[in-house]
């Protein structure tokens, strides 16, 4: 598993090992590993030019050491400082003695920005808030235009390192070099993006890229990480039958979806939900012959979710129109519920939260859009501080919050501890239908015995592999999703790390 930690779990981490470490260590190990990043992102270094855009933090300092192992290889390294009265005084000192100098921050600065091999953007640590300073604008956007590589130094400078959020300017980097521990703002939309790809160096903090039993007692309980799953974790969470298993002892989901205006919402969430592992699907709506056409193996009943027979799990909502009585009776009984689509709009905060004081598991599936309705805010909102929005509604309602969009988040009821992002995907699974299979899928793995927060991280792990799958480059439709989910699952099983 993939953790981020906080910057306030990552200084106190720092400040710990610089206690033991000789003075100035720390900084020369993070300068060693973007030296060497940036030497693998010029693939030449001797002649090469390199232009270091400096701040007056750590960060500047890393920046200018990175420099100076640089130069000593033969790269022509100039130094524009942004704050010159305050910029490492060591880290100058060590590039200067290499054979680098410092540039003037005028227009002959710029256009060596952009005429440079490799813009090191160290403008910035990971302390950052609120976007770029006005005098730091033009430099970033010098090296969006210039003809180089950029590299940021632990994080793109003017992005938030724990919220994912951009407020403002920012550098949009083609390489992150990040140090000790993956920042929440790396795996987060929008930050993500501007970010590039991500190079972790460990620089000995104890933290490092996977979690585990000793990170998480030093992040401690408030530290609120951010955790991706890798194909391991999926593996080991997905349900496997056993010898003696039957349809009933691996789950059965009940689907209470689609109507007269929109059957297809329940087709693909039946489609789903019979490729998400659990034994039978259960079919409660207006749409069971569309259903039972696509898919003969679903129980299809008329008497309604009470009556249905034996469940382990519902899925309520995809298509639902406004059956607010339909949702109320899905929401009463005991046993785990998905909500998603018309069922989140018809879902009383009472009645969701009633179920997280009965101790029964909810998982809500929000889109942005949908998420902005019930938090009531603009939709910009969420999209820009997606983190925060699934954390909120976790809380608002008790229950988990699985976020759709870019960067799929999952966040536990009641909105603390540690929040899940989804690594997989692509912006083809932007389809008509594409969250109903979604909804299906998490409600299989829900009455498997999956919990909510795994059911659906899994859910949208898997979904985003059968996305890549369909579209491999080219436009597929929710269907073609449903049926490569199967592809995804061996995939995630076979892979060598899920294996050993």
């Amino acid at each position: 598993m993939r953790t981020a930690y906080s910057v306030e779990t990552v200084r106190a981490a720092e400040r710990e090992l610089m206690a033991r470490l000789p003075e100035g260590a720390l900084m020369q190990r993070a300068a060693a590993g973007l030296a060497a990043a940036c030497a693998d992102v010029l693939g030449r270094v001797y002649g090469s030019r390199v232009v270091l855009l400096v701040g007056s933090g750590d960060n500047g300092g890393d920046a200018l050491y990175a420099g100076a192992r640089l130069a000593r290889r033969g790269a022509g390294v100039r130094a524009v400082l942004l704050a010159p009265g305050r910029a490492h005084a060591g880290g100058l000192a060590a590039l200067r003695r290499a054979g680098g100098s410092v540039a003037e921050a005028g227009a002959s600065g710029v256009r060596l920005v952009e005429q440079a091999d490799l813009v090191v953007d160290g403008i910035v640590g990971i302390g950052g808030k609120g976007g770029l300073r006005e005098e730091a604008v033009p430099w970033a956007e010098a090296a969006r235009r210039g003809r180089g590589a950029v590299v940021a130094v632990d994080l793109p400078s003017g992005v938030d390192a724990d919220t994912g959020e951009v407020r403002g300017a920012a550098v949009r980097a083609d390489v992150t070099v990040t140090f000790g521990a993956y920042k929440p703002g790396l795996l987060i939309d929008p930050a993500r993006e501007y970010a590039g790809v991500v190079r972790f160096v460990d620089i000995g903090l104890g933290l490092g890229p996977v979690g585990g039993a000793g990170a998480g007692v030093r992040a401690g309980a408030g530290a609120a990480r951010v955790e991706a799953l890798q194909h391991a974790d999926v593996a080991r969470l997905l349900p496997v039958p056993a010898a003696e298993s039957d349809k009933y002892r691996r789950g059965v989901v009940g689907i209470a979806a689609g109507s007269a205006r929109y059957p297809g919402a329940a087709v693909l969430a039946v489609a789903g939900a019979l490729r998400g592992g659990a034994g039978a699907v259960r079919y409660v709506g207006p749409a069971g012959g569309a259903v039972l056409a696509r898919h003969p193996e679903t129980l299809v009943s008329e008497r309604g979710p009470a009556r249905a027979g034996r469940v382990q799990a519902w899925v309520v909502g995809p298509g639902a129109g406004d059956d607010a009585a339909t949702v109320g009776e899905v929401l009463a009984a005991d046993v785990p519920v998905l909500i998603d689509a018309d069922g989140l709009r018809l879902a009383e905060v009472g009645a969701v939260r009633g179920r997280g004081a009965r101790g029964v598991p909810t998982l809500m599936t929000p889109h942005a859009g949908e998420a902005a309705a019930l938090l009531g805010v603009e939709r910009e909102v969420v999209e820009s501080g997606r983190l925060a929005a699934a954390r909120e509604l976790a809380g608002r309602y008790g229950a988990a919050v699985l976020l759709k969009g870019s960067t799929t988040v999952v966040a536990e009821a009641g909105g603390g501890g540690a929040v899940r992002v989804n690594p997989t995907g692509t912006p083809w699974l932007a389809t008509a239908g594409s969250g109903d299979v979604l909804s299906g899928l998490g409600g299989s793995l829900l009455a498997a015995g999956l919990s909510a927060v795994d059911a659906g991280s899994v859910a949208a792990y898997l979904h985003g592999l059968a996305g890549r799958f369909a579209a491999e480059g080219a436009p597929a439709s929710a269907g073609d999703v449903a049926g490569r989910i199967p592809e995804a699952w061996r995939s995630v099983v076979r892979a060598p790390a899920a294996r050993g």
